[in-house]
């Protein structure tokens, strides 16, 4: 398997990565063909996929529930820049790779009926953004990285950008100058880190993720570096006040879209922080923190009291985001075992639940082509398995005992107030809020009298859009009620990452930059010096 086509054919990441690329191939020589057609060979090649992802995760798993770090084979890519595709996978992105390769099927499910016009196309652009989402996650060599973090950038500029709403072009515009106005200064502090190690390793270069954590840099430096990698991630995630571009994509955006927009590629943002931003720039984060921290609590609570207040029942899941994401930032601020667990185990939590939310809202606008909450009102007379999922995931997204949300968030706040103290205390109203307004667009949407005529002769959900939502509500309940099954795989790597994290910031500041020893030499010495012991 030292040929990527050897890769490709075997048990490995770079099949996961790069099977759907190569299942929307074929859709490209039959943009003319039927939308049914186009439609089952999507989804059978999402469910395909999915089948490659379990058996990856069965072959792998630890006997104990853990999942240690696996590699593929590393292949030379720019030699005389000491560049390789080199993907691999832990305990910390593997729920974020299960996660998305999860939601491409409910997303097709979701969208069988919302999109109307180039079902070939739409398709070409879900499987290109799996492609480019999981080859962000799964990379170990930050050049390659930054290649998949602007190969996500397209398809999602595509599907808000043909299949959106009216303000479809404002709404892809402006999320593509935002994320591409970040990832820029990414780009431009990665290049300076690997010229950086060049200079200290004898003129060799090199991108790897290990080496780039070798940098041993003065305190000023890392706080330049922390802050275009910070501000990346913040854009993404997003963080108070890069908010502004995500309700307009939420909003314009198809079913599809905002599912996999909420449900996945936000989580590239915590991930960024999580993998890069704090591991490899300890002190500046030390620095940073209370700014990032006064962030997320304002974050927190503006998105909650922003949703309360919205009449639209799309721009409330929406801005409900940036207040979720916001508690994920706090568990990460905090450097806690608890909170960090917390904060993974969120990402997850959030992609189930306000996937399940955005699929709902897309499902009654197929029905009502209105998002307006005046427009609706006593749904459950008409629509009663429709309001069982509505309560459903915005119970668990509120946090209920028993359901997913609960186990994340009282992790987050459990670990956060053992490092953070009273700013914890503040975030928490959050919580409070975000059953204000989830219990409200409860009330308006589907309890009380029908008070509009068309909602009376409204269909019930589907067998394909029940198929669709089922799957999400069993893992949000499975979570909830057995939440080790989810934690123990990522405890190892969480622990390993916040060790390491831990003794960087106890070490003293550096006049110059300087290489640490590598991993494997480190290895070595212990292990005579534990044999000279004895």
């Amino acid at each position: 398997m030292d040929t990527f086509f050897g890769l490709l054919a075997g048990n490995t990441l770079t099949r996961l990565v790069f099977f759907p690329a190569i299942a929307a191939v074929p859709l490209l020589f039959l943009v003319k063909a039927p939308a049914r057609a186009a439609k089952i060979y999507v989804l059978i090649a999402s469910l395909v996929e999915l089948a490659f992802a379990i058996f990856y995760l069965a072959t792998h798993l630890g006997a104990d529930g853990g999942f240690a770090l696996v590699h593929d084979a590393p292949l030379t890519w720019i030699a005389s820049y000491g560049i390789k595709y080199d993907l691999a996978m832990d305990g910390i992105s593997m729920p974020l790779v299960l996660l998305g390769i999860f939601l491409l099927p409910l997303v097709i499910l979701g969208s069988w009926k919302g999109i109307h016009d180039h079902w070939p196309l739409f398709g070409v652009s879900l499987l290109l953004l799996t492609t480019g989402v999981l080859g962000a996650l799964l990379a170990y060599d930050l050049f390659v990285f930054y290649v998949f973090w602007e190969v996500m950038l397209v398809p999602m500029y595509l599907l808000i950008g043909i299949w959106g709403g009216e303000r479809k072009i404002y709404a892809a515009v402006k999320f593509f100058l935002y994320t591409m106005a970040g990832s820029l200064l990414m780009l431009v502090a990665i290049l300076w880190m690997a010229w950086t190690f060049q200079k200290l390793n004898g003129g060799v270069w090199s991108f790897a993720y290990d080496d780039m954590l070798r940098l041993n840099l003065p305190e000023h430096q890392q706080i330049w570096l922390f802050a275009a990698f910070a501000l990346t991630f913040a854009i993404k995630v997003p963080m108070f006040p890069f908010h502004t571009w995500l309700p307009d994509a939420h909003v314009e955006a198809p079913t599809g879209g905002s599912v996999i927009l909420a449900g996945i590629l936000l989580k590239l943002g915590t991930y960024g922080f999580l993998r890069f931003a704090l591991p490899l720039f300890p002190h500046a984060s030390v620095v940073a923190r209370p700014l990032l921290l006064t962030l997320a609590i304002v974050g927190i609570l503006y998105g909650a009291l922003v949703a309360w207040v919205q009449v639209d029942m799309k721009k409330l899941v929406a801005y409900s985001s940036i207040a979720h994401l916001g508690f994920v930032m706090l568990g990460l601020l905090a450097a806690d075992i608890v909170a960090w667990q917390g904060s993974l185990l969120q990402m997850v939590n959030h992609g189930l639940s306000t996937g399940a939310l955005f699929l709902l809202v897309g499902m009654l606008y197929d029905r009502r082509h209105t998002k307006k909450f005046d427009e609706f009102g006593g749904l459950a007379k008409v629509m009663p398995v429709f309001a069982f999922f509505l309560v459903f995931s915005s119970l668990a997204s509120v946090g209920l005992p028993a359901l997913n949300g609960f186990v994340g968030e009282f992790m987050i706040l459990t670990g956060s107030f053992r490092t953070l103290g009273w700013p914890v205390a503040v975030a928490t109203f959050g919580v409070v809020l975000a059953a204000i307004y989830l219990l409200k667009m409860i009330q308006l949407t589907i309890w009380g009298p029908i008070t509009k005529e068309e909602n009376k002769k409204l269909s019930d959900l589907s067998f394909r859009e029940v198929a669709a939502l089922v799957p999400l509500c069993v893992l949000m309940l499975w979570i909830g009620v057995a939440p080790n099954a989810f934690l123990q795989p990522s405890r190892q790597a969480l622990e390993d990452v916040l060790t390491q994290y831990k003794q960087r910031i106890e070490e003293p500041d550096v006049r110059e930059a300087s290489l640490r020893p590598e991993a494997t030499v480190v290895a070595a010495v212990s292990a005579k010096a534990t044999e000279a012991g004895r």
